[in-house]
């Protein structure tokens, strides 16, 4: 499915949880004892997060002003942290919003 993919996935809000933030360098291993409401403060502050939901504890990624994930990179449409990336990347499409769908809708060959 990702073969001719244009990352279309990687303009989408990214929500994820503190162990993906942990998992991407982003948040420290002893901020699990943290009050959460701390390290949401810390990271939107930093930039790195946009939004914290207090009623489910997900975060959302902040994006560039162009819609990508931080972690794409311009020029090959590539995730700079693909080894580290969120649940929720590593389970997309199988997960999210609307399970099963992709937003990539494949273009028409010209002849």
């Amino acid at each position: 499915m990702c073969r001719d993919c244009v990352s279309a996935c990687c303009t989408l809000p990214v929500e994820v949880k503190l162990g993906d933030l942990i998992r991407l360098g982003m948040a420290d291993e002893f901020e699990r004892g943290e009050p959460i409401k701390s390290v949401a403060k810390r990271l939107m502050k930093d930039g790195i997060v946009q939004h914290f939901n207090f009623k489910s504890g997900r975060f959302t990624l902040a994006q560039r002003i162009n819609g990508d994930c931080l972690y794409l990179d311009a020029k090959s449409r590539l995730c700079t942290v693909y080894e580290q990336r969120p649940d929720t990347c590593r389970n997309h499409p199988q997960i999210g919003p609307k399970p099963g769908y992709c937003a990539f809708t494949p273009t028409p060959q010209r002849r």
